[in-house]
């Protein structure tokens, strides 16, 4: 049953049940007492003009008769006297209703010796009459004496009084149901509607829902503090979908940390077992290489061998380097002097591509604590990539701190990289250039070298048109690397300046 129904029913109901009750009960004892006070005067009236007109009757004297009957008028509401002998005959009498009575009765009123009254009606009149015997000073009943008093509606106008009260009862009972039905709709039904459509659809899976703090003060409560259970919710959702990107981005992390344990451990095999043949096969290259007897095609092949068993030991140190947790010693460093050398070290491929580089850079609140050589090797390695890509005249480097973290974006105006490749840039050997051009080990060692930092590194479709690098390094020391924050790449734009800066 509803909330509504059943408060009408165990409490509305019986309320007006109960005043209905007292009304009819009031309206009763009211129209009680008036009857009475009607014949208690009545009765008044008949015996103190009975005295007079049994003193009458005695001298058998017409006009003490007439007076006593006259004075009865002078009460209000007489309408009628008569006296009537032992056996009925009317004597004298004045007013209205003479015939409420019969002879009969009249006679057994005389016999008992008695009063008696009785409500009467009479050609559409309503009456209280009292007959009263007429005794003399001996004892004997001379007559009996007729008061008729006028009703006056007094039975209408209590049963009419009776019918308004009901009416106006049922109308008021009406209007009061309705009120309550109303401000029960208004106040109490609808909030609640509000709320429960609020939770169906957050039971339907719309989190985002909230209810409005509005209406009554215990509604408003209700409201804000729903809201605040949501809001713990999606809190508490927003902590476990954070969680499980991590433990993801954890798990990642793992196998690509035991990916490059176990290259380190088969770099370090490979380096022992092939260490020493490569070492004589550059020694003997070299040898060969100073006979006078070549020719010059001849002398290049050495070098050519050279070159390609120097790059054979650069890779195998790279990936042994990769397979290594390494103690980074950081001292204070300065960004703009690292950016100044990196940029140093690759003005010549620059220049020779025609790439313009541009520097954003905020001054750092703080020192960025770090190791020189490996951000420089970082800086230099993204800035390469970038001119060797295709179609690059523009490279940017943007740097903004915040909540104790600097952030870099290195970006390019080229061709950018595929979707289906940024998951693997940071693999070993991967690589999107022709063979011969690149080991695929340089994204990997950046991502190393900021891992071992404690940052964190990802790739992003830059606003350039270009490949985007997000660098994120922590300014203060931190031993856990890569898990100082939830990492999640965010391309550089200048309308951002303010809101990361």
């Amino acid at each position: 049953m509803r909330l509504r129904n059943l408060i009408l029913l165990t409490v509305i109901a019986p309320l007006f049940l109960a005043l209905l009750i007292f009304s009819l009960v009031a309206i009763k004892s009211l129209e009680d007492n008036v009857r009475n006070r009607l014949e208690r005067e009545v009765q008044v009236i008949t015996n103190v003009i009975g005295t007079t007109l049994s003193q009458a009757l005695t001298r058998n004297a017409t006009e003490p008769l007439e007076e006593s009957l006259y004075s009865a008028f002078s009460f209000h509401r007489i309408y009628g006297a008569y006296v009537f002998d032992a056996s009925g005959r009317e004597i004298y009498g004045l007013g209205l209703g003479q015939a409420l009575f019969s002879p009969e009765t009249i006679r057994e009123v005389a016999e008992e010796g008695e009063m008696r009254a009785a409500y009467r009606e009479h050609e559409g009149w309503h009456y209280y009459s009292a007959l009263k015997p007429l005794v003399s000073a001996t004892g004997e009943v001379q007559g009996v004496l007729q008061v008729n008093r006028l009703n006056t509606g007094i039975e209408n106008y209590t049963g009419f009084l009776s019918q308004l009260a009901l009416l106006a009862f049922v109308i008021g009972a009406a209007g009061i149901v309705l009120g309550i039905w109303w401000g029960f709709r208004r106040h109490i039904e609808r909030p609640l509607e509000r709320l429960l459509a609020v939770m169906q659809r957050v039971e339907a899976g719309d989190r985002g829902q909230r209810a409005e703090a509005e209406g009554p003060q215990e509604y408003e409560r209700l409201a804000v503090a729903l809201n605040g259970m949501l809001d713990a919710m999606a809190e508490k959702d927003a902590d476990i979908e954070a969680r499980r990107r991590k433990e993801i981005e954890l798990e990642k992390r793992l196998r690509k940390s035991k990916k490059l344990a176990e290259l380190g451990v088969l770099a370090a095999g490979v380096a022992h077992e092939i260490g020493a043949p490569l070492t004589v096969i550059n020694g003997q290259a070299q040898r060969l290489a100073r006979r006078d007897t070549l020719d010059e095609a001849d002398r290049a092949k050495l070098g050519r061998i050279r070159c390609e068993v120097e790059r054979i030991v650069e890779i195998v140190r790279q990936l042994m380097e990769l397979g290594r947790r390494h103690n980074v010693e950081k001292e204070p460093l300065d960004l703009t002097e690292l950016l100044a050398t990196a940029r140093e070290l690759v003005e010549e491929d620059f220049e020779r591509s025609d790439i313009r580089l541009e520097l954003d850079l905020v001054p750092s609140s703080s020192p960025l604590l770090a190791n020189g050589q490996q951000l420089i090797q970082v800086l230099t390695n993204l800035l390469r990539n970038a001119a060797q890509a295709k179609e690059v005249s523009r490279v940017r480097i943007v740097s903004r701190e915040k909540e104790g973290w600097l952030t870099l974006w290195v970006e390019d105006d080229g061709a950018g990289i595929a979707d289906k490749d940024k998951s693997k840039v940071f693999d070993p050997f991967f690589t999107t250039k022709p063979v011969g051009q690149g080991s695929g080990l340089g994204l990997s060692m950046v991502h190393r070298i900021i891992n071992d930092h404690g940052g964190t590194v990802g790739v992003f479709d830059s606003e350039l048109g270009g490949a985007g690098f997000e660098i994120g390094l922590p300014l203060n020391d931190t031993d856990e690397g890569g898990t100082a924050r939830d990492w999640e790449p965010q391309p550089y734009r200048p309308s951002d300046t303010d809101r990361r800066g």
